[in-house]
């Protein structure tokens, strides 16, 4: 007889990741010729990326299974030089290490015993870390419990790490940059080829209906991405499967979870989304609206992705042999297209992309489409934009 349905369910997912883990790690390895340097992957965040910007199993308040993730680009490793190993030149590479982010609570608990299961029958070296964002009373206790059960998993290597959470952005956000700041230096330590978080189908339509209230654009609402973070690090499996799976396949495997009291805290804003706003949406428009915010983010994914690429190939097109923009062949644009270019430039002159909103963007287009002499836009990061000779200059002030 078979595991449970729901415990089939996170080991199906949590298996099809580490296969494409595998396939990539195959990449890399099967490129470096034999005795020569082993090939190590980069995973430097491009300039101009946000740390973990990004959505976690690990909370706000201490490793949750519900904040939001900024999202970081999407390439695949670089592949750089790296000294010999010590290890002979034809000895096959040590297989590589997935960590998991573990708050101690059901989706993440879910998670890691999944990967505890699955990653030993395909050679994978399988460990943990929990994050300790030290904002409530016996925090650090409470991460050394999750230590204690990543352990009996046969999680190794599995380790706490203590974070100090600033004010920037508010409490949310400074708790999930200390957390992804922490967890980016652990895979790094580690040399980890990904990091798994437990995001599930119900936080991306969290996601999706927060930046709808935000009046975000179509990037925002494609919610969390299934591969996010520099060189692909960040992976989460359970993006199509509701908590509740993740919740029964914790309870029919007597695995201990922990319930972070922030998840219920009306003081903050998911929390009030998850117990008010979603059950309230599915009185007035039926059951399935969790499934369908969460097929409207993987929609406007694939169209913001190709609106991106666009964008990308468009730029060249529209710069003059200086490099400086021409308003006349912006103008030209369609509107998704142009303000894409827009923010793009406006970030490589300095403005912080985290604090770059849709607002500042429809600012500078205007200086291309309705043009009336107006004078200078300043842009977060000191930077500013203004209109010269049917050019647009984005630059420091």
């Amino acid at each position: 007889m078979g595991p449970h349905p729901a415990v089939a369910a996170i080991r199906l997912a949590v298996r099809r990741v580490l296969h494409d883990i595998l396939d990539e790690h195959s990449r890399i390895t099967d490129t470096t010729p034999p005795g020569s340097p082993r090939a190590a992957v980069s995973y430097a965040t491009p300039a101009g990326t946000p740390t973990a910007p990004a959505a976690s199993d690990l909370t706000r308040a201490a490793a949750t299974d519900d904040t939001t993730a900024r999202e970081p680009s999407h390439e695949l490793p670089r592949v750089t030089s790296a000294e010999p190993p010590s290890t002979a030149p034809h000895e096959r590479p040590p297989s590589p290490l997935v960590l998991v982010a573990c708050s101690g609570g059901a989706d993440s608990m879910a998670l890691a015993s999944a990967l505890a299961f699955e990653a030993p029958k395909l050679g994978i070296r399988a460990g943990g870390v929990t994050i300790d964002h030290g904002l409530q009373p016996g925090s650090d206790l409470r991460a050394e419990e999750v230590v204690l059960r990543l352990r009996e998993l046969g999680l190794d290597p599995v380790e706490s790490i203590a974070v100090t959470v600033g004010r920037a952005g508010g409490p949310e956000a400074a708790a999930r940059d200390a957390r992804y700041a922490a967890l980016d230096e652990a895979a790094v330590r580690h040399d980890a080829r990904a990091v798994l978080l437990g995001h599930t189908r119900d936080d991306q339509a969290e996601t999706v209906l927060l930046g709808l209230a935000r009046g975000s654009g179509i990037r925002s609402l494609s919610g969390m991405a299934a591969v996010s973070g520099a060189g692909g690090r960040y992976r989460r499996p359970f993006l199509g499967l509701d908590r509740q799976t993740a919740r029964k396949a914790c309870m029919v495997q007597s695995l201990p979870v922990w319930d972070d009291p922030h998840n219920a805290d009306p003081a903050y804003t998911r929390s009030r989304l998850r117990h008010e706003g979603l059950p309230a949406l599915e009185k007035a428009l039926g059951k399935g609206v969790v499934e369908a915010l969460a097929r409207t983010a993987q929609l406007s994914r694939d169209d913001a992705d190709a609106l991106d690429a666009w964008a990308g190939q468009a730029e060249a097109a529209v710069r003059d042999a200086a490099g400086l923009l021409e308003c006349a062949k912006l103008y030209a644009l369609p509107p998704a297209v142009r303000r894409r270019i827009l923010r793009r430039a406006a970030i490589e002159a300095g403005a912080p992309a985290g604090a770059l909103f849709a607002r500042h963007i429809e600012e500078v287009d205007r200086l291309i489409t309705g043009w009336r002499g107006q004078g200078a836009i300043n842009l977060p990061g000191k930077v500013v934009a203004q209109r010269q000779g049917g050019r647009l200059v984005i630059r420091q002030g």
